[in-house]
């Protein structure tokens, strides 16, 4: 941007002269300020749900630990709608009575409850639907060996959200005694207990 500079200042009305340095301040601030732009503020992404992020789990077994002993552990995709994938981004998912089943080679989740997505349609989906796990192979043979020969069970633990879609973690499972349930029990409650006495003492 050209700048003229006055060669000499005018008078006030009042008969004062202003300085011509400060003449020149002025003009060399007004030229900075016309040249100078301004870049927006970048948008603040939105945050994003716990959940979807993999924060969270979507749905957890709680009554799994007490009714089995969880020996081994592994994760599987599964195959699920539309209407399912919101349903338990939303914490509609229950895990409570489900349990995996091999049959004709193939991995399956049975007795999971995924309630109907609240806005949905006439293409909403059937609560408790069997849905189809989705393992490699060598998987799926390692697991009809350990569930036949030694009488093992399929429990899923977990339902998650990872890179955008939707995990199930399941447990071969070996189904407790009454006495060991008892055990169980009375050890989340002296845990609970402990926990309780902690609580109060940082108080």
């Amino acid at each position: 941007m050209l700048i003229t500079l006055p060669r000499k200042a005018q008078a006030h009305s009042d008969g004062t002269v202003p300085c011509e340095s400060n003449v020149v301040t002025f003009f060399f601030r007004m030229a900075r300020q016309s040249t100078h732009q301004t870049k927006p503020n970048p948008e603040k992404s939105p945050r994003r749900d716990p959940t979807a992020a993999g924060q969270r789990d979507a749905a957890v077994n709680r009554i799994a630990s007490h009714n089995y002993f969880l020996l081994e552990k592994f994760e599987a995709g599964i195959v699920l709608t539309g209407t399912e994938v919101k349903s338990v981004r939303a914490g509609h998912a229950n895990l409570k009575d489900s349990y995996g089943l091999v049959k004709d080679g193939e991995l399956w989740l049975l007795n999971a409850h995924i309630g109907p997505y609240e806005h949905g349609n006439i293409f909403n989906h059937a609560p408790l639907r069997t849905r189809k796990l989705l393992v490699h192979k060598d998987e799926v043979r390692k697991l009809i060996g350990k569930t036949q020969q030694r009488g093992l069970t399929l429990i899923p633990t977990r339902m998650y959200f990872k890179n955008g879609k939707v995990k199930v973690e399941l447990a071969l499972a070996k189904g407790k005694q009454l006495w060991d349930k008892r055990e169980t029990e009375r050890r989340r409650t002296a845990d609970k207990e402990a926990r309780e006495a902690i609580a109060r003492g940082r108080k």
